[in-house]
């Protein structure tokens, strides 16, 4: 698709500066001493030796999807003295693509680059570092003291060698969603283990047929099971280097627990958002493990439940596993351009769009990966009134408990386990039978997309 403008451009003004007027005298002065020490001029370089173009300020071109264009015309507004050009694209949706492909153009005609970028995927350093398109964050750009303030571990798909090449916008992370209302009429406890979820389903089975436990069925389903159960399925350990072992007891062991709850029919195998599932099992839910986004997106929006009657448990974890674990299904980044001849307004909207209370807090549809945003947001959650009890500790804890074990390649996991497991699966297969042929899978795409595999 091509990116359409915003009708509304920003207009130039005296400058006014507020809070962030720390971050862009930081940006300036990276800058002066990078520029003083550098060549100058190229926007590009290897690792840790980044040389801005030349700083002639004007317009900063801004590319965001549909959801994230509330974010940038409020940035707008709030900062009149701001030149901006406005451009949604499809934030590279479902692994497009787009921003690689035009990235790879700009390159060659050397002119186009936007100043700043929303992208909905996670894996976009590891081709955008080597593209050269990307600004070292943590240089002096970003204060350290603000960095500091994202979730542990939830830069890390924007980080190579040490350096920060994009900040993440919002989480993804697991937790277990249920039915309060249901569970208490049924005398049901909410499982803090794997294998009481797995008795509890087999419960259900047999006292309420035709109610779920959860579902198996979209293509981010591993990013929820596999994930959380440690499965070393997708190991980055280099810039071109990944471990892919989906054989062993970790990744069997869910497997098998998917296998039984499949098998018994309380474990879905359609996607939350199909219309087979809307239609004949949005109110048969009883419990569903999956990201911080389902409350809002497939509770509220998709299923209609009603106020509540949705509640919110930490994700269930093996017994006796010292080291909780859960998921991540989503979240986004922002990117920075090395090309920007602008880069004080772009730091400034950067680090605004991704810290600010106004949006990340008050607007923003996910959890937000700044810490302080994120309480924010959840006291707005719980002040709304549609969840049951309180939902901030279970999705905080569960944001500082992502396993760290499964990366972001240049290859999606999600189109791999919808082209191989999932066929099989509805056609009958057992996963822990497909794990094989998802292992082969990922190989044969870890291996087109230039990796080095290993066990």
């Amino acid at each position: 698709m091509t990116p359409v403008a915003d009708a509304t451009r920003g207009r130039r003004t005296p400058r006014r500066r507020g809070w962030y007027a720390g971050v862009v005298l930081a940006a300036a002065a990276v800058l002066a001493a990078v520029t003083a020490c550098g060549n100058g001029g190229s926007g590009t370089g290897a690792q840790g030796e980044f040389r801005p173009v030349d700083q002639k300020g004007g317009t900063i071109t801004v590319w965001v999807d549909s959801t994230r264009l509330p974010a940038a015309q409020l940035y707008q507004k709030e900062h009149p003295s701001v030149q901006m050009d406005i451009v949604t694209y499809d934030g590279d949706a479902n692994g497009s693509n787009y921003l690689q492909t035009k990235v790879s153009l700009f390159n060659r005609t050397r002119s186009g680059w936007p100043d700043v970028v929303f992208s909905s995927q996670n894996n976009e350093v590891s081709w955008a570092v080597q593209a050269g398109f990307t600004a070292p964050l943590n240089k002096g750009l970003v204060p350290e003291a603000t960095l500091a303030n994202w979730a542990p571990g939830s830069n890390d798909p924007c980080t190579v060698d040490g350096t920060l090449y994009c900040l993440r916008n919002d989480l993804a992370q697991t937790v277990l969603w249920y039915n309060a209302p249901l569970m208490r009429e049924w005398g049901y406890q909410v499982p803090k283990t794997w294998e009481e979820y797995q008795a509890l389903g087999q419960r259900v089975a047999t006292e309420h047929p035709g109610y779920l436990v959860g579902t198996a069925g979209d293509s981010f389903a591993p990013e929820i099971y596999l994930w959380s159960a440690k499965c070393g399925a997708n190991e980055i350990t280099g810039p071109k280097a990944v471990k892919v072992n989906t054989t062993s007891a970790n990744c069997t062991r869910m497997a098998s627990l998917l296998d039984t709850l499949i098998a018994n029919h309380t474990m879905a195998t359609s996607s939350v958002f199909s219309s087979d599932f809307d239609k004949n099992a949005a109110d048969k839910v009883l419990m569903m493990p999956g990201p911080s986004w389902f409350g809002g997106s497939v509770f509220q929006e998709s299923f209609k439940t009603p106020q509540g009657q949705i509640a919110v448990a930490p994700l269930p974890q093996w017994a006796g596993d010292p080291e909780p674990s859960v998921g991540n299904v989503g979240g986004g980044t922002w990117l920075l351009s090395a090309h920007s001849a602008n880069l004080k307004d772009a730091t400034d909207f950067l680090t605004w769009v991704t810290t600010s209370d106004a949006y990340q807090g008050q607007l923003a549809p996910g959890y937000p990966a700044y810490a302080p945003a994120a309480k924010t947001w959840l006291a707005k959650q719980n002040a709304a009134g549609y969840y049951v009890g309180d939902i901030a500790e279970p999705l905080q804890t569960a944001a500082k408990q992502v396993w760290p074990g499964w990366g972001y390649g240049q290859f999606s996991q999600e189109a791999i386990w919808a082209a191989t497991v999932t066929p099989g699966m509805t056609s009958g297969r057992s996963i822990v039978s497909l794990l094989p042929d998802w292992q082969n899978a990922i190989v044969n795409y870890a291996r087109s997309n230039g990796y080095e595999v290993g066990q």
